[in-house]
């Protein structure tokens, strides 16, 4: 099995997009609507999109695993974003310009501060050995999940540093209509990012959980992966996400060969998300997560000894597994 494309920058659409003053059907508050044209975007054509690996692309928050302090560590997706001063004269550009691009920045004043510990993310441009924003003004990034620190108190609760484990959704080894929760070493995990999906994220779509024991686990971009993929075409596309039984998904996200990554959000197609029961919720999931206590000397992570007490059993989808706090 190839190693997949990491999602460290913003992924293009795979067909081309245009801007229509409309309210949003994804963002309340956002008075304009992204949506698809029927052109595929050359960027998926000149990477043989229609050969790519279609995976399924899901609601939650990305995150990545990379070493800090020596250790291999999970980090949360932190944007370096623009402050007030800065941001206004970004928006009194762009109604001059109708377009970013341009825009002269001074990375070393206009921009919030960040943790010590922050690291862009890769393929970001640098100039004069600074960062560089993309055209929305963002420098895309990184920041170490400290135990200590609220904000990430969901990531937290997925990985436990000291033992060196993350808790993982993924497919089963012996059976591929079957799903796992189970326990993954972070070092096979290095310099891969994931999706973080549970009872806090999102507004949680998959129904994951409950208030009094939230359930939160990480999926490895790229690992939930469609048998029945559509054509790269408008129609096709749209018929797909509302036919198709593999179409109750956020999103679709092709990995080529290339090692490029386009992708689909139902929201482009002007498609609802969530519409009725999602495709995750339709597969059969077990909870494989032994030797908690003995083998990793994990007594401090209330998920994980709550999902060791369930080990081996089985459910018939995702939101069915509910747990004594």
């Amino acid at each position: 099995m190839r190693r997949l494309g990491a999602v460290q920058q913003k992924i293009p659409c795979v067909l081309m997009t245009e801007v229509k003053e409309e309210p949003s059907i994804k963002r309340e508050s956002q008075q304009f609507r992204v949506l698809a044209t029927k052109t595929v975007n050359p960027v998926a054509l000149e990477s043989n999109v229609e050969c790519a690996l279609a995976t399924e692309k899901l609601d939650g928050t990305c995150c990545y695993v990379t070493v800090y302090k020596g250790q291999p560590h999970l980090w949360a997706r932190l944007d370096r974003k623009p402050n007030k001063q800065a941001d206004k004269r970004l928006k009194q550009y762009h109604h001059s310009h109708e377009t970013c691009k341009g825009f002269t920045w001074n990375v070393e004043k206009d921009f919030k501060t960040l943790p010590e510990a922050w690291i862009p993310a890769h393929k970001v441009q640098h100039l004069a050995g600074q960062p560089v924003p993309d055209e929305h003004g963002h420098i895309p990034g990184w920041v170490p999940v400290e135990k200590d620190n609220k904000q990430y108190c969901w990531h937290s609760s997925v990985v436990d540093h000291g033992a060196g484990v993350a808790l993982v959704l993924r497919v089963s080894a012996e059976n591929e209509d079957l799903l796992e929760i189970t326990m993954v070493p972070l070092v096979d995990l290095l310099e891969q990012t994931l999706e973080l999906i549970g009872t806090n994220v999102n507004g949680n779509p998959y129904g994951m959980g409950s208030k009094k024991q939230p359930v939160h686990v990480l999926v490895a971009h790229g690992s939930l992966r469609f048998r029945n993929p559509p054509p790269v075409g408008y129609q096709q596309l749209c018929s797909w996400f509302q036919d198709s039984p593999e179409g109750g998904v956020e999103g679709i996200v092709w990995h080529c060969n290339n090692g490029t990554l386009v992708k689909l959000h139902r929201h482009h197609l002007g498609l609802r998300w969530p519409d009725g029961e999602t495709f995750l919720n339709t597969r059969p999931v077990v909870v494989n997560v032994e030797g908690t206590v003995k083998e990793y000397d994990i007594t401090r992570k209330d998920l994980f000894i709550a999902l060791g007490k369930i080990n081996g059993h089985g459910f018939k989808r995702l939101q069915d597994i509910q747990i004594d706090s």
